[in-house]
């Protein structure tokens, strides 16, 4: 996604495999990393890996590299960042894809966000988890949006692995309660 330099483009990351009981993972240490690499307005959403900032570089991937070149350096964390545009999940939120349901045990709602956009495929591919459903991939936010039923906690569903398998590890997955919260981060 490319923009005018000099505008204040507003981003949130999402870090991959970031453990709030990591001792270089707490939100304090991902947010001064952040801020020493320029960007204003950061902030964090849950102890989990999502942070919004703001900054004028339009540059996404480069964005992105900075940041995992910068956990690795500052942090010693080895994580994969995705970032998306305000407006990209502001989009994705508004397409409501999960018309009329509540997010819970029965229907977990899940967007997986996709790094490399060239990975997402026009057919999604069938998955092996009767419990689990894909709604839908949205090409704006390159993100695919599956519910799940997680009642059966003795058996969780193979959801995860699957998406790995067939869309690689450039991949990070958030409830839909957690991307709602990352927008209303982005708008406040």
């Amino acid at each position: 996604m490319r923009r005018t330099v000099g505008t204040m483009n507003r981003y949130a990351a999402l870090l991959r495999g970031i453990a709030p009981s990591g001792v270089n993972m707490t939100n304090d240490k991902l947010r001064g990393v952040f801020e020493a690499l320029g960007f204003e307005t950061v902030g964090s959403v849950l102890a989990s890996g999502n942070l919004v900032f703001r900054s004028t570089d339009a540059d996404v991937p480069g964005l992105e590299q900075r940041i995992e070149d910068a956990l690795a350096a500052d942090l010693g964390i080895v994580s994969r960042t995705i970032i998306r545009a305000h407006s990209e999940l502001r989009g994705l939120l508004d397409s409501e894809p999960f018309p009329g349901l509540t997010h819970g045990p029965g229907t977990y709602l899940t967007a997986t966000f996709l790094k490399d956009p060239a990975t997402a495929l026009d057919v999604i591919p069938q998955q092996p988890d009767p419990r689990t459903r894909v709604v839908r991939y949205d090409p704006f936010a390159r993100a695919v949006l599956a519910i799940t039923d997680n009642r059966d906690a003795g058996r969780p569903p193979d959801f995860m692995s699957w998406l790995e398998k067939s869309y690689g590890k450039d991949i990070t997955t958030r409830s839909w309660l957690t991307v709602q919260r990352i927008v209303n981060k982005l708008e406040s």
